[in-house]
C-alpha cells in the first residue's frame, strides 16, 4: 500500500507532518551542543553500548513517526515560554490540539477534489510529541532573519527539492515539479523529516564509515568517520563527513545541489546534524543550520528517534507507479485547452 500512496500522494502531503513556517532556529559555529530535549533527561547520562571496534553502537531500526505535528517554530500562544517551561499538562493539550487537527483534514490528503483513503494508510495520526516546537536556538524559538541577498532569492528556481511542485503551482513540464514529485529525493535534511507515511530509517555502522537508509524515496547516505577532501560535486543529499565526539555522532553536510539546497540556502550552507543516544530506545537528534549568505545567525532544531525492531523499511517503489506526474502535466493541458475555447 505505501508503495501505492507513494505515486499519488507525493510531493502534496508530506508537509503535513510538520506545521513549519517560512522560518525556524539554533546556535552559532559548527560544533554547537546538540539540543536539549524538551522533556527532561534523565541526571546521569545514557551510556549506550558499543561496536565491536569502539564506537558508540546507534545501529538499527529507528523512526520519528511520533514527531509528526510539531510546528518548526514557536507557537504565538505560548508567549515568552522555553522549550524547558512547557509543563507536561500543556504539552499533552497541545498534543490532542495537533492530533485533532490531522484528523479533521484526512479528506484532503492527496487533493481535495479525490479526497484520500481510510486512515489506516497512514502514519501521522496519534503522534505522541515530544516536544512543544522544534526550534532550540535561537531561544526564542524562531527561525532568524533572512539576509537582504536571501530575500531577493526566495521564491526562485523551478522543481526544488521539497517545493515548487505544490497543488496549483506550474506544469508547464515535468521540470516544474519538485523533486520530490518526481520521486527523486526529498533532498536534505527534508529526508529527515516526519512525514504521513514512510518515516522508518535504518543506521548500519562499520569501521569508519555510518550508512543511514530512509524508507521514503529510499536513499542511502554514505557518512564516512574521517575528515577526507570533499569531490568538488553536488549531489542532492550533499557530502557528509562525520565524527564521534564522545557518544555524540557528528555530521557536517556541505556541497548541496543547487535544486536540493535546504530552504533555497546559499552554496556555502553547512548543516550540522548531531545524534545523541539518551536512552536505550531514544536518540535527539539536532541539526544546526549556518549559511551566513542566508541567514543573519546559525540557527538549530531537533526532535527525537525512537528505536523500533519491527519497524522495517517497505519498498518504495515510487517510479513504478508514478502516475501522478503524467496525470498532472495532462490534466494541465487539458486545462489550458478548455480555456482556449
Amino acid at each position: 500500500m505505501k508503495q501505492w500512496l507513494s505515486a499519488g500522494v507525493v510531493g502534496t502531503a508530506v508537509v503535513v507532518a510538520m506545521a513549519a513556517s517560512p522560518q525556524a532556529g539554533q546556535s552559532t559555529g559548527g560544533a554547537t551542543p546538540a539540543a536539549r530535549p524538551a522533556r527532561a533527561a534523565t541526571a546521569k547520562p545514557y551510556a549506550p553500548p558499543r561496536t565491536p571496534w569502539g564506537d558508540p553502537d546507534i545501529q538499527g531500526g529507528w523512526t520519528n513517526v511520533n514527531e509528526n505535528g510539531i510546528p518548526m517554530e514557536k507557537p504565538n500562544t505560548l508567549g515568552e515560554k522555553s522549550l524547558e517551561e512547557v509543563e507536561d499538562s500543556e504539552l499533552a493539550d497541545l498534543i490532542r490540539e495537533r492530533n485533532e487537527r490531522a484528523a479533521a483534514s484526512a479528506a484532503g490528503i492527496g487533493g481535495r477534489e479525490t479526497g484520500a483513503g481510510p486512515t489506516h494508510w497512514y502514519e501521522h495520526y496519534d503522534a505522541k510529541n515530544s516536544r512543544a516546537w522544534m526550534v532550540s536556538d535561537p531561544a526564542d524559538g524562531r527561525i532568524p532573519p533572512l539576509t537582504p541577498e536571501a530575500q531577493k532569492r526566495q521564491g526562485g528556481g523551478r522543481g526544488r527539492a521539497g517545493g515548487g511542485g505544490n497543488e496549483g503551482g506550474r506544469a508547464d513540464s515535468w521540470l516544474d515539479r519538485s523533486l520530490y514529485d518526481r520521486c527523486i529525493t526529498r533532498g536534505f535534511p527534508g529526508s529527515m523529516s516526519p512525514a504521513i507515511y514512510g518515516n522508518a530509517y535504518d543506521i548500519t555502522q562499520a569501521p569508519g564509515v555510518v550508512a543511514i537508509r530512509y524508507e521514503m524515496i529510499h536513499e542511502t547516505r554514505i557518512i564516512p568517520l574521517d575528515n577526507s577532501p570533499r569531490a568538488n560535486v553536488q549531489p542532492y543529499m550533499g557530502i557528509a563527513r562525520g565524527r564521534w565526539e564522545g557518544n555524540t555522532l557528528v555530521v557536517e553536510s556541505t556541497n548541496f545541489h543547487e535544486r536540493s539546497r535546504f530552504r533555497n540556502a546559499s552554496p556555502k550552507a553547512r548543516l550540522v546534524e548531531r545524534f545523541t543516544p539518551v536512552a536505550p530506545d531514544k536518540i535527539e537528534w539536532s541539526l544546526t543550520v549556518i549559511d551566513p549568505d542566508t541567514w543573519t545567525r546559525p540557527w538549530t532544531y531537533g526532535m527525537q528517534l525512537t528505536q523500533d525492531p519491527e519497524q522495517t523499511l517497505f519498498e518504495y517503489a515510487c517510479h513504478e507507479g508514478n502516475y501522478a506526474m503524467r496525470n498532472i502535466l495532462s490534466a494541465a493541458r487539458a486545462e489550458e485547452a478548455a480555456q482556449k475555447k
